[in-house]
């Protein structure tokens, strides 16, 4: 039974898109307040996912979040209605067609409820972007392991507007980042996942819904598309549990997980059903003893759904939530399995933390710490000394808000700022990934559609930015 709790676009989300997300350049900053004098049934937007699209794309599905939506509500698409179904007072989803996305250029999205009391709401800009640009929009980094899964061999960057995923090799002795390539993806690659034994990697695609597989080449890092596989609505995290036996993909739409079985041969996604999660869900974490997944729920639930893990199956079990803070839009846990953490994707941003019981998975509130504007992705280093925070910022672009620093205590969990890395490090950042070896951190910043690459003081858990390099 689901207890209610108040935890980028995505945002990612989602894209510029997400936060899912996110979340990204639009992830909301909560629940809405309606100003004195205004009627209670004039309709509010918090965030769009995708919030962007490729000129030329294909027709997709656009959901709104938001809040006072009524089964008559309807989505305008610069002023003219689209086809818009009711999922609840908080979400619409509307068909945009292909000739709505034919052209580059900015297109307005506001929701209207009929008469008596009714209105439009503001509006909420959706981005059509040049389709002959590369690399465009860099939204979710993930780190591949050598075989002994040591240190970080081979980083992937799905970037949300160009459909494609930037490949680099890691000089493991520097944490310098080396191009390869980039590869296809779906439409608007929201998130993307490695598994445990660097052979395979996943993409979740926001606005085509599905999952694009691939196969790892040990060699040069290069990946090679396998197939798609059909998901929820919109999704804006894949995770593939310790073992490497089942993935999980949080979908921000159908506001459900799917669960896949992981063909040890192929790497091929072998569907096993979904399970419910709470609103706009847009990040999936598994713990390091493959027995538990937590699942960041966006506005206006803000919490966290509990799940235990079916050692054989991979079937996922709800066993309750927990309150979070305002837009969670990210969740990890560290090493030991002993903590777990949430990004809060906020104008103003925190952390919350959580005590792990080992036996039954569930979740005690050990309470917030601050971060900057929108941390919109979080990651702990392999050692469980430190974590890191990619604070989106108020103001898609803007380098002003960078990444937040913490230690970890090894007794509490709680974690304690150290200070802030940002000043021309990278516009937007979204996601943080750590390599294996904790050495090195590397942020995907979404607006200056760059990588930045870190140095790890083993010490202290200090970043020293080392460089940037383009998607």
């Amino acid at each position: 039974m689901r207890t209610m709790g108040i935890l980028k676009f995505v945002p990612i989300g989602m894209l510029v898109a997400v936060a899912i997300g996110a979340g990204i350049c639009g992830c909301g900053s909560g629940a809405s307040t309606i100003p004195s004098g205004t009627s209670p049934t004039i309709p509010t937007i918090t965030s769009l996912s995708p919030t962007s699209s490729t000129a030329g794309g294909a027709a997709f599905t656009l959901i709104v979040l938001g809040s006072n939506f009524v089964s008559s509500s309807v989505v305008r698409w610069n002023g003219s209605d689209r086809p818009t179904t009711f999922v609840s007072s908080s979400q619409l989803t509307a068909q945009i067609s292909a000739s709505d996305i034919a052209a580059t250029g900015t297109a307005a999205v506001t929701v209207f409820n009929p008469a008596p009391g009714g209105g439009s709401s503001s509006a909420s800009n959706f981005a059509i972007n040049n389709s002959t640009n590369p690399g465009l929009y860099a939204f979710s980094v993930a780190v591949a392991p050598d075989p002994s899964g040591k240190f970080g061999k081979f980083a992937y960057v799905s970037n949300s507007t160009s459909n494609n995923v930037s490949m680099y090799v890691i000089n493991p002795a520097t944490g310098a980042l080396e191009q390869i390539g980039a590869v296809a993806a779906g439409t608007s690659p929201a998130s993307v996942a490695v598994d445990p034994s660097g052979k395979f990697a996943y993409v979740a695609n926001s606005a085509s819904n599905n999952v694009s597989m691939y196969t790892i080449n040990p060699t040069t890092g290069t990946l090679q598309p396998i197939s798609t596989v059909v998901v929820g609505t919109s999704p804006a995290s894949v995770a593939v549990d310790p073992s490497g036996k089942f993935a999980y993909v949080a979908n921000r739409g159908s506001n459900d997980i799917s669960m896949y079985a992981i063909n040890p041969a192929t790497g091929t996604l072998e569907p096993m059903g979904t399970v419910a999660a709470g609103t706009a869900p847009s990040s999936v974490a598994v713990d390091p003893s493959g027995k538990f997944a937590y699942v960041s729920d966006g506005f206006p639930d803000d919490n966290v759904s509990i799940y235990s893990i079916n050692a054989s199956t991979g079937a996922l079990t709800s066993t309750g939530t927990i309150a979070a803070g305002n837009s969670p839009s990210s969740v990890a846990v560290d090493p030991s399995g002993k903590f777990a953490y949430v990004a809060n994707c906020s104008d103003a941003g925190d952390v919350s933390m959580y005590v792990i019981n080992p036996t039954t998975g569930t979740l005690t509130s050990t309470g917030t710490t601050a971060a900057a504007s929108r941390p919109c992705s979080l990651a702990v280093d392999p050692s469980g000394k430190f974590a890191y925070a990619a604070n989106q910022g108020g103001a898609c672009c803007s380098d002003n808000d960078g990444v937040s620093m913490y230690t970890i205590n090894s007794s509490t969990g709680a974690l304690t700022s150290i200070g802030l890395m940002n000043g021309n490090a990278g516009w937007c950042p979204t996601s943080v990934a750590v390599d294996p070896s904790g050495k090195f951190a590397f942020v995907a910043n979404l607006c200056s559609n760059d990588i930045s690459m870190y140095m790890i003081d083993a010490t202290t858990g200090a970043l020293t930015l080392i460089g940037k390099i383009g998607t």
